[in-house]
């Protein structure tokens, strides 16, 4: 996979979950915090996004909010308006919508979603999001992120055989693109991007960040990363550093380590075959550096996750 997939398949648990909502003002509903994260997108009307620091925010038609780091906050139809407290279920899922008031205001109808997500090994590629992603609807833009809303919103509308599986997979369709639009937004709307916004623009480091993610077993080293930009040692050494806020070796052991995690968790492959993916000799090797960076044997690891 590439990067931008490999940082959410690592912190992903569970299913994403979404509801339709049609909401007649006034109303208000309060989210508490959570490990996972969640967006809202306003297909009709308008809404206030009531963040627990900052300014409101303006939600028109077509306007996506992502919350990225499941911080508590608020939707409502205006600034003022009394909440109600919106808990999920213990499985992550939403809970039903109240019936539908007496149309006595006008009328907004929104997509709520969440993703639940795993906090302990969180990719700084997502650790820098800032706590509110608005991407406000423009004609022209983000017209894979519109096609996508678009599609959600209608099976969740009318439900049909096989939407299940149509919105999970639209759902993580959703979200691939909100990060895409956001990246591109930074990427293209200042001269100097930062972070892994220019970590993933810069082609040098960009490309070992692909081999690092598409080949974690392979003994790579700082000059063979570097030689698949064209930089010497030291300079690729320097703007990976940089740019991705740690040396290469280190972000190459902590790639290993994360995908050493997904293993155990997700797979009943024997320890020696974990230890042969991520890029050690043996066995014994494997389960040090893994004791290390988790505190806890690998194979506790496992039974825990299971």
């Amino acid at each position: 996979m590439d990067v931008l997939s490999d940082a959410i398949a690592t912190m992903r648990t569970g299913r994403p979950h979404s509801s339709r909502r049609d909401e007649y003002a006034p109303w208000g509903m309060r989210f508490e915090s959570s490990d996972g994260a969640g967006f809202h997108v306003v297909l009709q009307g308008s809404a206030w996004l009531l963040p627990a620091e900052g300014e409101p925010v303006a939600l028109g038609p077509g306007d996506v909010a992502f919350l990225a780091h499941g911080r508590g906050h608020a939707l409502a139809s205006g600034v003022d308006v009394p909440l109600e407290d919106v808990r999920l279920r213990p499985d992550g899922t939403w809970p039903e919508p109240p019936p539908p008031r007496p149309l006595t205001g006008t009328s907004t109808v929104l997509l709520c979603g969440a993703y639940q997500l795993d906090r302990a090994r969180a990719h700084p590629l997502l650790s820098e999001l800032p706590d509110v992603v608005h991407l406000p609807a423009r004609v022209g833009a983000h017209r894979s992120l519109r096609a996508a809303v678009e599609l959600l919103g209608m099976e969740l509308e009318e439900p049909r055989p096989g939407s299940d599986t149509i919105v999970t997979s639209l759902l993580d369709t959703l979200l691939l693109y909100i990060l895409r639009a956001w990246w591109q937004r930074e990427r293209h709307g200042s001269g100097h991007p930062t972070g892994w916004s220019a970590a993933l623009a810069d082609p040098a480091v960009a490309a070992a960040l692909r081999a690092v993610h598409g080949a974690p077993s392979h003994p790579w080293t700082v000059e063979e990363l570097g030689a698949l930009g064209g930089l010497s040692r030291a300079a690729f050494a320097r703007r990976f550093t940089t740019l991705v806020g740690e040396p290469p070796l280190t972000y190459l052991t902590w790639w290993r380590m994360t995908t050493a995690g997904r293993l155990l968790r997700t797979d009943d492959i024997p320890l020696r075959q974990v230890a042969q993916r991520t890029g050690y000799t043996s066995e014994f090797a494997f389960a040090k550096a893994f004791k290390r960076e988790y505190g806890v044997a690998p194979g506790q690891y496992r039974r825990r996750a299971s």
